[in-house]
């Protein structure tokens, strides 16, 4: 008999970074063995997008309660579960009500699965209110109610560790043969251009403002240079030759395939610090020369002056993109370690067994 596991997760099936690298890309591993899952969210497709349209409040409210409405009727199901794995919340607002139904009414093992620091808040602006509705001390106790818990780097590990002793370190996984594979892409851009790219989603657009300065003194120096942006949304932020490009899944790799240097900066604070790195690990897989801050998973995925460079200040990061665009052969060659770095400890492939060992835990 197949055991079988129930996905809880917040997002629709495809559509969050988050979801879609720390568990949907296993999925295929799970169909060929002897589990059998299902897989149930909170947002359907369209309130999902809905909720990223300014306005529409009463089809926020309505999408909200459906929300709550299909996990009260999932929770008819759940007898026939062995394991119940939790991405992040199993609702976006107030207490862990259904995480605690889950394991003291239906005594089910629950594997929670977090990839930031979602016990704390990103924005210093939030209101009083919504920090009350978003209870973010319910993590501590899904922590301390899970059978096991996966969590994508140490710093969070360490966080989980107090509440859990069953904490396993699953890192946050690039897809290397059928997606972030650069020889599945060919490049279509004016090979006398330099491009140095960013990606991510309008949340952390606000980390491009550390090196804004920076990229506009090289923009001024270099006439080959040019910036990519690719996001949900425009930067605000003032660069020469700055290119926006619309995210989607669809164009995301084709876009990163062209550029020639990925950035991610980064503040070293207690959330930043939650984050697994993966903007870099999306460059370094794509074979691109790497600069980064040396802010949490950072240091263990970079190793500086090989396969990528750590920069802490505005000279650092001016100096090591500078010898980035004067050196096509040192761009090559990080590129190539970057891969390499990616393939051996944060690839699908690498971390296959460790993801179906959450699952096989006695």
């Amino acid at each position: 008999m197949k055991t079988k596991i129930l996905f809880l997760v917040p997002y629709p099936h495809g559509w969050s970074p988050s979801q879609r690298f720390r568990l949907e890309q296993y999925l295929p591993a799970l169909n060929s063995t002897q589990y059998e899952w299902t897989m149930e969210s909170f947002w359907s497709l369209r309130s999902w997008q809905g909720l990223f349209i300014k306005g529409k409040t009463v089809h926020k409210i309505l999408s909200m309660l459906r929300g709550y409405t299909r996990r009260f009727f999932v929770l008819f199901s759940i007898s026939s579960y062995k394991f119940v794995f939790i991405h992040r919340e199993a609702a976006p607002l107030g207490p862990p009500v259904i995480e605690w139904i889950i394991r003291h009414i239906f005594r089910k093992k629950i594997i929670y699965d977090f990839d930031d620091a979602i016990w704390l808040k990103d924005n210093p602006q939030e209101s009083v209110l919504f920090e009350w509705l978003k209870w973010r001390s319910k993590v501590q106790s899904i922590c301390r109610w899970s059978f096991a818990i996966s969590a994508g780097n140490e710093y969070l590990c360490e966080y989980a560790r107090r509440f859990n002793s069953h904490v396993f370190y699953n890192p946050t996984t690039i897809d290397t043969e059928h997606l972030h594979n650069p020889a599945l892409f060919a490049r279509n851009v004016d090979p006398t251009r330099i491009t140095i790219g960013w990606t991510g989603s309008h949340s952390t657009l606000k980390y491009l403002k550390q090196v804004e300065p920076v990229l506009h003194r090289l923009m001024l120096r270099f006439d080959s240079l040019t910036f990519v942006c690719v996001a949900d949304r425009p930067p605000e932020i003032e660069i020469p030759r700055m290119q926006f490009v619309p995210w989607s899944k669809e164009t995301e790799i084709q876009a990163l395939v062209n550029i020639d240097i990925g950035i991610m900066p980064l503040p070293d604070d207690e959330w930043a610090n939650g984050k697994c790195g993966f903007k870099a690990l999306q460059y370094m897989a794509l074979q691109k020369a790497t600069v980064a801050s040396p802010v949490g998973v950072n240091t263990s995925i970079i190793q500086p002056g090989v396969n990528g460079f750590l920069a802490s200040t505005e000279a650092d990061w001016e100096n090591y993109l500078t010898l980035l665009i004067t050196n096509k052969m040192l761009r090559e060659q990080m590129g190539q370690r970057g891969r390499q770095r990616v393939e051996e400890s944060y690839s699908v492939v690498s971390n296959t067994p460790l993801f179906l060992s959450l699952f096989e835990i006695k």
